[in-house]
């Protein structure tokens, strides 16, 4: 049997709610066999992170090139970079082995609140990684930060704000609702053929621990399995809605717990 193979180049999380751990329980609850490019340990919990150890540019690398010289990456998520000299192993990483998708999460700051990313890291990320990019998944504070901007305040802002990220030379930008208002959680799919409002219940729960990193590996997920984008984006928001609806099932920690990612099985 084949089956679509995935490849999340991203942190792992002690805690394993988030980050690489999050990325891999993804691609198999939706099917996809999952591979791993670590680019930082962290010492992680429910509560905040207490350390980051970097892993080497050139280690980063060389997983790279292992991984993509013996299996089919179907699609590549990339999480956490905190880095210049990391983002620039991806992106030599990517130019030479051109997989077709490209799924980029901007992580900045973890839900607890900690930094993740380097303040000299984030104009490279601008610069060099979201270009090759074929979708980025910005929340509405990373959408602000990357364009030096307040964070939006409405649909048009919302959109307006996408447009210019897509001037930076990505395909496709999703700039997620779960830092707005309302008794919905929309999403904005922009590109450059229109905008689509994802719009799902707004859940309840402090257990959030992971939902960026699930979402942008859902997608990378679907886009493996062959789907179009729009389609991609669609099926990994129903998904992630249903992981954060059935997050509350179980107790994982102090504070913000994880979402369920196998609410399909148990």
């Amino acid at each position: 049997m084949t089956a679509p193979i995935a490849l999340t180049i991203a942190g792992s999380d002690s805690s394993g709610g988030a980050g690489i751990q999050a990325d891999l329980k993804t691609f198999a609850a939706l099917g996809v066999y999952g591979a791993s490019v670590i680019t930082a340990l962290t010492a992680q919990n429910t509560e905040g992170v207490s350390g980051i150890h970097q892993v080497p540019a050139d280690f980063v690398t060389a997983q790279i090139d292992a991984v993509f010289s013996d299996l089919d990456v179907g699609a590549v998520k990339i999480g956490m970079v905190a880095q210049p000299s990391v983002i620039d192993a991806i992106v030599a990483g990517l130019k030479r082995w051109s997989p077709q998708h490209v799924v980029l999460d901007p992580v900045m700051v973890a839900t607890s609140g900690d930094r993740l990313l380097a303040a000299e890291a984030v104009e490279s990320l601008r610069t060099k990684l979201i270009p090759l990019a074929s979708v980025i998944t910005p929340n509405l504070p990373e959408a602000a930060a990357l364009l030096d901007e307040p964070v939006a305040a409405g649909e048009a802002a919302v959109e307006s704000q996408g447009r210019r990220l897509l001037a930076m030379g990505c395909k496709a930008v999703l700039i997620k609702g779960g830092h707005g208002e309302g008794a919905d959680c929309v999403d904005y799919l922009i590109g450059t053929s229109g905008t689509i409002a994802l719009a799902a219940p707004r859940i309840a729960t402090k257990n959030t621990h992971g939902t960026g990193c699930s979402l942008s590996s859902a997608i990378a997920a679907e886009l493996a399995k062959g789907g179009g984008m729009e389609t991609a984006v669609r099926n990994a928001k129903a998904w992630v809605s249903a992981a954060i609806a059935a997050a509350d099932r179980f107790s994982v920690g102090r504070g913000h717990g994880p979402i369920h990612h196998f609410h399909k099985f148990y």
